[in-house]
């Protein structure tokens, strides 16, 4: 049996705003799930009902089989991180992450020792002294984190935990994050915006727009079999490029460029699509420059940045504005017309409607 199930979640607050449509997750044990989306699209939410802070309007939340809706937060065996860190400002590093665990009556002995040892995990040792005030943001991000893992607990809430440090600490941080994921086992729900921290830490990722969940699964589902527009647009860096063009005669129109379908659909998905829109979807990087095997398309080359490891190239085919990740060494020249080639495999297709892929 899973260990945490959501069913049917929806959150309906007073003035009839309803953030949260018909959520259904079953999470295993020991899973490090990510809520990911742009802001206003229920992510914290989710987590908030998840942790007890907000009422569920609808639906049924499990915590290892029995019920959870009705419980406190501090019945439920969860610690939560804020974005804000929330550490007591006149406490030292020591008495913040001894706090939790004096409140439960723990003996003074065993919370030094497992102080200690949190603080040797997270790097803190020298530091249980200092006030939050002198310290860094990485570093008071780690002792927020410390006084979550110090209880011990079975399920870790975090929402948005470094969108207040800089691209460095970041980046340090999302590995030291997954780190202690991976020694204490404990499940844990991580809430991001950043598609980044997801991709890189996740088991599995949950999309979210305007409520709705649009696909959950692995960091390598989401990105080479997403389910619409949306998630193919929003997993990615940069993001995948998209054309609008009309199905005529089993093909379509790229700027100057035709492009033969039959290759790529079915027979009768040719025959259903015959004269609708559909969205022509590919990755920046999943093309080389020049032509080759798959669908040439010619362009004019607006604007390079170059990256160190790569050149992003934006482009223009025809009004149609695109950007390709190339080889450094390959950067074209700014307003030359160049050729590029995206092999069949790596080409995505849309329904114009509904905005679901075409299988």
């Amino acid at each position: 049996m899973p260990y945490l199930v959501l069913k049917d979640i929806n959150k309906i607050y007073p003035n009839g705003f309803h953030a949260v449509h018909d959520f259904n997750l079953e999470i295993e044990k020991g899973e490090f799930i990510v809520f990911v989306g742009s802001s206003g699209c229920g992510k914290s939410t989710t987590l908030r009902m998840i942790a007890g802070l907000e009422d569920i309007s609808k639906g049924e939340f499990l915590i290892d089989g029995k019920r959870a809706n009705e419980k406190g937060p501090k019945d439920r065996g969860i610690a939560m991180v804020f974005q804000s860190y929330a550490l007591y400002p006149q406490m030292t590093v020591y008495d913040n992450l001894a706090f939790g665990l004096t409140l439960e009556g723990i003996d003074e002995d065993v919370i030094e020792e497992k102080v200690k040892n949190v603080a040797k995990i997270l790097g803190l040792t020298d530091y249980l002294e200092r006030l939050p005030k002198a310290l860094s943001g990485g570093q008071r991000q780690r002792v927020a984190v410390g006084r979550a893992i110090i209880r011990k607990v079975g399920i870790f809430l975090m929402d948005e935990p470094l969108s207040n440090l800089d691209a460095k600490q970041r980046v340090t941080m999302r590995s030291e994050i997954t780190e202690i994921h991976r020694k204490t086992g404990s499940t844990t729900i991580y809430v991001t915006h950043d598609q980044t921290e997801a991709m890189t830490m996740a088991d599995r990722i949950v999309v979210m727009k305007e409520g709705y969940i649009q696909q959950v699964g692995t960091p390598y589902e989401l990105y080479f079999n997403p389910v619409n527009v949306f998630v193919a647009g929003f997993i990615g860096e940069p993001p995948m490029n998209f054309v609008t063009a009309t199905l005529k005669g089993g093909k379509i129109s790229i700027g100057k460029n035709v492009v033969d379908l039959s290759k790529k659909l079915s027979s009768e998905n040719l025959k259903k699509y015959e004269g609708k829109k559909l969205v022509f979807g590919f990755r920046p990087e999943a093309i080389t420059l020049g032509e080759g095997d798959g669908y040439t398309i010619d362009c004019t080359v607006e604007l390079t940045e170059l990256l160190g490891d790569n050149t992003n190239v934006y482009i223009d085919i025809q009004g149609e504005k695109s950007i390709l990740k190339v080889n450094p060494h390959e950067t074209p020249e700014m307003d030359s017309n160049i050729k590029f080639t995206i092999p069949l495999e790596s080409v995505y297709l849309f329904d114009g409607e509904s905005e679901k892929v075409i299988k």
